[in-house]
Order: structure tokens, then C-alpha cells, then sequence
């Protein structure tokens, strides 16, 4: 497939700084790209590349107007790139179609329209699965879940008994949602299961990625807000609340009955006690450790985590640890030297 930059551009709606001539046959990243590929600047700090890339064009921010080759101006030129990558390499689409003859489905089982289940799926008594949703080899749907319409549950993701799944919800495979909450009691010097007697709530436009699992609330409900995306995985206990918009990045855990706001961010191997409260629109960084609540638009780091530029401090302080120890080490010496010159003259 071969474009103009400018039908490109009228594609994403950018404004084209050069020949809008200039013919387009592939989408590639900005080190990668050659003659005929179109790439994009998503990072400043790449900036240099734009007189060293191969590429025939160039997605960039509006404030930026001069480069050697040519540029289309754009408000976010990652979303301009997929765009492109869409229309030069359009993802092979292969889903299951239709019932295998091997899934397992219960006669009270309940499937809308246009509904595929792959291999050896099994769908439990009483559930409810909505239109044009999939269900790829080994899913598992249990008694009396509910799952809206245009899923898409790769293969051997598990619903337990009676989670709710909302519309447009995308999981990859292994990831389980629905399983008991880690909770116990000790009697007797040995741990009990406390009934998990609660459930799931997956609401509309939920991605969630591999290996992920979600615990079904001790009582109530465990909820993951709508638009939420979820990387691989990522740990949340029972009866966490998690709003719209937010990113869990992967390896991190919500301990349980912790409650996350909208538009949160939760960086890699994150690690949350239970019990707190994130205030909408906060960023916990990689690693954090967080041990209290954090306030609407902060951002945290570090651990135990704390405001990122308290933390930053603390670590530049603590880079200079070895230098302070030799510092201490010198002048403990003089002070030992002072002393027994002192000493000598019977002071």
C-alpha cells in the first residue's frame, strides 16, 4: 500500500510541513524507520534523531516546524503513529467463530448473539453472556456470572461464580478473576479461611492484561472502574475499589479494601498496604512503597513513599553516604589525634 503525506495527514488530522507529496508505504520507530516509512517523535529526548532517522516523514508535536525531512504537526503523535501502523500493517484478525464442538456449555447457560466459544471452554449454569462477545480455547465461566456485549477473553482466562463483566472488556489469557481474597483467621494456631462470600465487578471498557488476578470481595464487591487498563501481572485483594481512567502498570499489588481514585497512576512493582486511600489523579511511582493514604494529584515515590521530591532528596542523600562515611572516618581520626595531643599536655 502506498500514500500521499497529505492523504496521511487528512487520515490523523495533522498539518504537513514539506512535500505533501512525499509517498508513504510503511510506519516504522524512529531508529528502525527507512526510505518510504512514516515514524514519530513521542519523547524530546529523542529530538536528535530527527536528522539522523531514515524515515520519509515524520508524526511531531504542533510547536515543533523545522526538521530536514518532512513533518506532520499533530496534537499526539503516538496516537498519529498507530494510526499509520493501523493502515500499513492492519493486525490479522482470527478470533474463534462460532461454538467449538467441544466447549462445555450448561443448558441454563444463556449466550446473545453472534457469540464464539473456542476449544474446550465451559460455561457454568445460569451465566449470561452478552452479543459478539469471545471466548478463545479453555475460558471458564462460572455459575451465574454476567458478561456484557463485544468482550474479548483470550484463552484460559477464568470468571468465577457470579463476577460481573461489563461491555468491551478485553483480558489476556491466565488471568483470573473472581478467585478467594487472602483472608484468614488463626484459631487454635492454625490459619482458616474466612468465608469470601462477596464478588467482582468488571465495569465497561476494562483491558486487562496476562496473569492478572482479582479477588472477589469478603463481602461486597471488588471493583475495577470503567476504562480502567490493567498490565500483566497485577495483584488486587478483596474488596479494593479502583476508579475510571486509572493504569496499574505491571507487578504491582493492592492489598485489600484499599480504595484508588479516577485517572490514578500505579507504576511498576508498586506495592500497596491495605486499608488506604488514593486521591484521584495521583501517581505512585515504580517501586513505591506506599504506607498511608496520598492526596488527590500527588505523586509519590520511593519507600516508604512520600512526596517525589522529598524522596529524590532523600536519595541524593543517600548517594552520598559512602563520601560521609570517609568524611567521618577522617575526622574521627583527628579528633582521636587531638585528643591525646591534649592529653600529653595535661589538658
Amino acid at each position: 500500500m502506498e500514500k500521499t503525506l497529505r492523504q496521511i495527514a487528512t487520515l490523523v488530522g495533522g498539518v504537513v510541513v514539506g512535500d505533501p507529496d512525499t509517498r508513504i508505504t510503511g510506519a516504522n520507530g524512529i531508529k528502525e524507520a527507512q526510505k518510504g516509512d512514516v515514524t514519530f517523535l513521542g519523547n524530546r529526548r529523542y529530538a536528535p534523531l530527527l536528522a539522523t532517522t531514515q524515515a520519509s516523514a515524520v508524526f511531531v508535536p504542533m510547536d515543533v516546524t523545522e526538521s530536514p525531512r518532512p513533518l506532520v504537526r499533530v496534537a499526539d503523535p503516538s496516537l498519529a503513529f498507530t494510526q499509520a501502523m493501523a493502515l500499513f500493517h492492519p493486525a490479522p484478525v482470527r478470533h474463534p467463530q462460532g461454538v467449538h464442538s467441544t466447549a462445555v456449555i450448561a443448558p441454563t447457560a444463556r449466550l446473545g448473539q453472534h457469540v464464539s466459544v473456542g476449544a474446550c471452554a465451559v460455561i457454568e449454569d445460569g451465566a449470561v453472556i452478552g452479543d459478539n462477545t469471545i471466548l478463545y480455547a479453555g475460558c471458564y465461566v462460572g455459575a451465574d456470572v454476567k458478561v456484557g456485549r463485544d468482550c474479548i477473553f483470550y484463552a484460559h482466562v477464568a470468571l468465577r461464580e457470579r463476577v460481573t463483566v461489563g461491555d468491551r472488556v478485553f483480558i489476556q489469557s491466565g488471568t483470573v478473576v473472581g478467585s478467594e481474597g487472602f483472608g484468614y483467621v488463626k484459631i487454635d494456631g492454625q490459619y482458616r479461611l474466612i468465608p469470601q462470600v462477596g464478588t467482582v465487578v468488571i465495569e465497561d471498557d476494562v483491558e486487562i492484561g496476562a496473569n492478572v488476578t482479582i479477588d472477589r470481595a469478603r463481602f461486597g464487591k471488588t471493583v475495577i472502574g470503567r476504562g480502567t487498563k490493567i498490565d500483566n501481572l497485577v495483584q488486587i485483594a478483596h474488596n479494593v475499589v479502583v476508579g475510571a481512567d486509572s493504569i496499574i502498570v505491571a507487578q504491582a499489588g493492592i492489598s485489600g479494601s484499599t480504595r484508588i481514585g479516577d485517572r490514578v497512576t500505579i507504576a511498576g512493582q508498586a506495592g500497596l498496604v491495605g486499608h488506604i486511600e488514593i486521591g484521584d489523579g495521583a501517581i505512585l511511582a515504580a517501586q513505591a512503597g506506599v504506607t498511608k493514604s496520598v492526596s488527590p494529584g500527588v505523586m509519590v515515590s520511593g519507600y516508604p513513599a512520600r512526596p517525589h521530591d522529598q524522596a529524590m532528596k532523600v536519595y541524593a542523600a543517600t548517594q552520598r553516604l559512602p563520601e560521609l562515611a570517609k568524611t567521618i572516618a577522617e575526622l574521627k581520626k583527628k579528633i582521636e589525634a587531638l585528643e591525646e595531643k591534649l592529653k600529653k599536655q595535661g589538658v
